[in-house]
C-alpha cells in the first residue's frame, strides 16, 4: 500500500501539479485545448467582499457558440459552464465539468446541471445570484490509469458507478457529527482515519476500531475489520468498505469526494451578489 501512503503525505501537492499536467495532457489528445477562445477574464476577490476567490470566463468555441464558466480556487477541480446571459441578464447553467489528477492518472467528466441565474456586464461583471441548482447525471468522461486511456462507454459506466458510490457514501458522511466546512487538509485527515484506520497508527484509530470477536477479511492487501464496518458504516457501504473498493475510490478520486461533501457550501456562495473585476 505503499502508493497510498503517498497519497495521503503528499496529496495536496501532487494535485496542483497533476491537475495541470493532466489537463493539458488531455485536451491535447483530443484537440479540446484549441476548441474554445477566451474572450474575457473576471476575478472576484475575498479582499474585495467576495465569500471566495473566483473566477469569470467568456469564450467561444470554433462553431461560434459563446458560453460562460465559473471556478472557485478552493475547488480547482470543478467549473460550472452556463450559456450568455439575455438582454435582460438571465443566464442557465448547462455542465458542470470536473477534472482531477492522482498519483495513478486522472479522471475527467461532464455533468449535466441545472440553474438559472442574472449576470450583468459592465466595465466589470455583476453576478447577482444563481438559483435551482441541481446535478443530473454524467454524460462523458474520461479516465487514465497508469498507461490505460479508458473512453467512450467504459468510462461513462464506471464513472458513472464511482458517482453513485460517492453519492452514497457523501451522504453518510453528512449525516454524522463530523465538522462541516473544512479545507481540504483537515478533511482528509479526518475521514481517512474514520474510513481506513486498519491503515492508521494505534494512536490515531477510532475508539471502537477494535472490540472483541471482531472478524477480518483480506482485499487490496488489507485485512478489514468486518466488526467495525459493521458497526460505523451503513449496511450499503458494507460491501464497499470490505472489498477494498472504498480505499481505491479514495486513492483515485480524492478530491471528487471533497468537493461533493463541501457542494451545499459551494452552492451558498451563489446566494449573494458577487462582483467580478475585468482582468482582460
Amino acid at each position: 500500500m505503499n502508493k497510498t501512503g503517498i497519497l495521503l503525505l503528499c496529496s495536496l501537492a501532487l494535485f496542483c501539479i497533476n491537475c495541470a499536467l493532466m489537463e493539458g495532457a488531455g485536451r491535447a489528445l483530443d484537440g479540446s485545448a484549441f476548441a474554445e477562445k477566451k474572450l474575457a477574464v473576471y476575478r472576484a476577490s475575498k479582499k474585495n467582499g467576495a465569500a471566495s476567490d473566483m473566477e469569470l470566463l467568456t469564450v467561444k468555441g470554433k462553431d461560434g457558440h459563446q458560453s460562460i464558466i465559473i471556478s472557485v480556487k478552493d475547488f480547482p477541480m470543478i467549473k460550472l459552464r452556463g450559456s450568455m446571459p439575455d438582454n435582460d441578464g438571465v443566464f442557465h447553467l448547462t455542465s458542470l465539468e470536473y477534472l482531477s489528477g492522482n498519483t495513478q492518472g486522472w479522471n475527467e467528466y461532464s455533468k449535466s446541471i441545472t440553474g438559472t441565474g442574472r449576470l450583468i456586464f459592465e466595465n466589470k461583471a455583476i453576478l447577482e445570484y444563481i438559483s435551482g441548482i441541481e446535478t443530473v447525471q454524467i454524460t462523458k468522461g474520461r479516465i487514465n490509469r497508469y498507461d490505460t486511456r479508458i473512453t467512450g462507454n467504459d468510462a461513462l459506466l464506471a464513472l458513472r458507478n464511482r458517482s453513485e458510490r460517492i453519492t452514497t457514501l457523501v451522504e453518510w458522511m453528512r449525516s454524522t457529527e463530523a465538522p462541516k466546512g473544512q479545507e481540504i487538509k483537515p478533511f482528509e485527515k479526518y475521514w481517512k482515519y474514520v474510513f481506513f484506520p486498519e491503515m492508521a497508527s494505534k494512536r490515531n484509530r477510532p475508539s471502537n476500531w477494535r472490540q472483541n470477536g471482531d472478524q477480518f477479511s483480506k482485499a487490496e492487501d488489507i485485512n478489514w475489520n468486518l466488526g467495525y464496518t459493521e458497526r460505523v458504516f451503513p449496511e450499503e457501504l458494507h460491501l464497499v468498505r470490505n472489498s477494498g473498493t472504498l480505499l481505491r475510490d479514495w486513492e483515485e478520486a480524492f478530491y471528487w469526494i471533497y468537493f461533493e461533501y463541501e457542494w451545499v457550501s459551494i452552492l451558498s456562495l451563489f446566494t449573494q451578489e458577487i462582483i467580478f473585476q475585468k482582468i482582460k
